[in-house]
């Protein structure tokens, strides 16, 4: 079994991904290996040359093509590394695809829930199994990833769900939006909302079945909201950037999160910001970004 530390993370070649994979390759050991992947290639390869040629890069970066909206190849590069290394260390699952408020919501429905949910699926299904003990396997959400931001209607079918079970609700809501029944299903118009309390219920339910072991050996699986992030995805839903941070400064507090000696158990499972738990059953329904919407 190698004793190299392995990290991976999704969705890292550029913004908050590819400034994890760069705190991970400068806070690691020369001996680490970081993976950067991404669906694109050119920008994969990019991103990972101009990572290496930093000053602050202490351990190995590779970069490698993965499309996790395809669960085949997630699973394949999980088998390999368990087969070359034993297993991972640190998965940060991260992969999202472009919302356009002025596009609508149907026309981008599959992408996007391919990428983000079917994405989170194909990473918890495929790495949790092989992650070392003492692991990290986050998963990159959104304080919008909580119950209290959807209709009450609709909570119950995420609360207490098992993956198997998310899934299927993932694609019952799919079908409404592109049947055009979604609001009749007591659904927010705004794809973000669902997928992003999709995920974190995700996270919940394979935490749920691994809480005793993984307590045990130190390993935490959590979904994480990195803080409002300036990037140009972002900037189409919001009027207010005043408490922006930077790529590189959103990863910080996730870095620390990862990279700590020991962490809280009662982060365990849960989705966590700056450190601290937001309460699953909290949050409210908000209306600045579904008034700009097309439906």
């Amino acid at each position: 079994m190698s004793t190299s530390r392995i990290a991976l993370v999704t969705g890292a070649n550029q913004g908050l991904g590819r400034a994890l994979v760069a705190g991970l390759a400068a806070r690691m050991r020369a001996e680490d290996v970081v993976l950067l992947t991404g669906r694109d290639a050119s920008r994969v390869t990019v991103a990972a040359e101009e990572i290496r040629r930093s000053p602050d890069t202490v351990a190995r970066v590779e970069g490698r093509v993965l499309d996790v909206s395809r669960p085949e190849p997630v699973a394949t590069l999980a088998e390999e590394l368990r087969e070359r290394h034993g297993g991972v260390d640190v998965v940060i699952s991260n992969a999202t695809a472009r919302l356009l408020p002025d596009v609508s919501q149907a026309a981008q429905a599959d992408e996007f829930i391919d990428v983000a949910n079917g994405g989170t699926h194909a990473v918890l299904r495929s790495f949790a199994p092989v992650l070392r003990p003492g692991g990290r396997l986050l998963v990159v959400a959104s304080s919008l990833g909580t119950l209290g931001h959807l209709p009450e209607g609709v909570r119950p079918l995420f609360d207490g769900a098992s993956l198997d079970q998310v899934e299927r609700v993932v694609e019952s809501w799919r079908s409404a939006v592109h049947h055009g029944t979604s609001g009749e299903a007591g659904w927010p118009l705004w794809l973000n909302l669902p997928s992003k309390v999709a995920q974190v219920a995700a996270v919940r339910a394979v935490a749920a079945e691994r809480r005793a072991r993984d307590l045990a050996d130190g390993t935490l699986i959590a979904s994480v909201c990195p803080g409002m992030v300036d990037t140009a995805a972002s900037r189409p839903w919001f009027t207010d950037y005043s408490s922006a941070q930077s790529p590189e400064q959103a990863a910080r507090a996730v870095l620390d999160l990862v990279l700590a000696t020991s962490t809280d158990p009662a982060l365990y499972g849960e989705l966590v910001r700056f450190g601290e738990v937001l309460p699953w059953h909290g949050g409210t329904q908000p209306t600045e970004q579904e008034a700009l919407l097309v439906p």
